[in-house]
């Protein structure tokens, strides 16, 4: 790697030359970077890895070594047309494909990102939802996971997870099978798939969305790399679900960087007796919201006004009677006939009152009468249809 500048190239272009070698030699989420790149820019570091032997503060002699060396192995302009062959790109700092939310990251924040797919990333990243989940889920899990991400596909949000077995998996093919969008950051290149029995969904998610990374092609991920970038799914999107988590879950990590940042932290509850739900549940008592479906998720990160709808049972036919006739209804026996004079005296009225009344609700096929006694219809003492007692 050279400090070199190339005939005819730009500042501009040689700073994103700088930082697409950077990401060769420093390991995501250092935020030691963020202090480096302070006093001269990318382009300023990648000279002062390749002439300075005396490591700056904050480094010890051995890793400042260890960085120069990985420097001068590095070779952005190859990685840059490595990228290119598969339909990649490298976002950094300052372009206006950048999504400007990754910078509540702080010194935490990404040098770059390579990202494969045809569709811009800061407009994606504006409405989208982050879903992550156990790897060894149940079949509820995924079920979950994939309708949930289905319904937030067809309302025109963007799911965000992690490429990985389990949840993540079923959360981008339930964006995918909704022929809506999803995007996967992974811990290794974009080149790479992991796990390799995600190659055909990662081929589905370059068609129809997005693959992102810190890492340059060809990299390897490894359980650190998992871990860190955990942080970008967090900070890309408004907020996170957790679908099936563990105590020690990855999951929880994702989420609760979330909360640092200041975006919406949801989870999905499962059964109490279920470890992998475990994790969730403790999230719940803490420091989520409890979330069931796509409205639920849309009212948290959505615009002022999207609302979900107003939770309630089915109607049934005694709901839509005026309350003087549900009183009548009310005293009529499961079982047997009853005078019209001991219904009023039940309801609290006078018996012209509780007999129109009465009329009224045989009329609607409640009741029916038998010579001077009343009773319910058969039809009315069935469940949803009659009064409670006859439940």
């Amino acid at each position: 790697m050279s400090g070199a500048r190339a005939p005819g190239s730009s500042p501009v272009a040689e700073e994103r030359l700088a930082r697409a070698a950077l990401t060769r030699v420093f390991e995501p989420g250092d935020p030691k970077v963020t202090a480096l790149l302070r006093d001269g820019g990318a382009k300023g570091l990648v000279i002062g890895l390749a002439g300075r032997t005396d490591p700056p503060r904050g480094f010890t002699a051995s890793r400042w070594q260890g960085l120069r060396a990985r420097a001068a192995r590095a070779r952005p302009e190859q990685d840059l047309e490595a990228a290119a062959r598969v339909g990649a790109r490298f976002v950094c700092p300052g372009d206006t494909e950048w999504p400007a939310q990754l910078d509540d990251l702080g010194a935490a924040r990404p040098l770059g990102l390579w990202v494969r797919g045809t569709v811009d990333l800061r407009m994606w990243a504006l409405r989208s939802v982050a879903m992550v989940g156990a790897r060894a889920c149940t079949q509820y899990g995924a079920h979950v996971a994939g309708t949930l991400a289905a319904d937030l596909a067809e309302r025109g949000w963007v799911v965000v997870s992690g490429g990985a077995y389990g949840v993540d998996g079923a959360a981008h093919r339930g964006a995918l099978g909704a022929g809506g969008a999803t995007a996967a950051v992974l811990a290794c290149g974009i080149d790479r798939c992991y796990p390799a029995g995600h190659a055909q969904l990662m081929k589905r998610i370059v068609q129809q969305g997005l693959i992102v990374s810190e890492l340059p092609p060809g990299e390897h991920p490894t359980p650190s790399r998992f871990v860190v970038r955990n942080r970008v799914i967090a900070a890309l999107t408004r907020g996170t679900v957790v679908v099936e988590a563990a105590h020690r879950s990855g999951s929880l990590v994702t989420a609760r960087a979330a909360q640092r940042l200041g975006r919406h932290t949801m989870g999905v509850p499962g059964p109490v007796t279920s470890g992998l739900s475990a994790g969730v549940h403790e999230l719940l008592r803490a420091e989520a919201h409890l979330v069931t479906d796509a409205a639920d998720v849309i009212e948290l990160v959505g615009a002022v006004g999207e609302l979900g709808e107003e939770r309630r049972g089915p109607v049934v036919p005694r709901d839509l009677l005026a309350p003087e006739a549900a009183r009548v209804l009310a005293v009529l026996p499961a079982r047997g006939t009853v005078t019209a004079s001991d219904v009023a005296l039940g309801a609290a009225t006078v018996t012209d009152d509780a007999v129109a009344r009465l009329y009224e609700l045989q009329a609607l096929g409640f009741v029916e009468r038998h010579g001077d006694g009343w009773q319910l219809t058969r039809q009315a003492v069935q469940p949803g249809f009659s009064t409670s007692d006859a439940l």
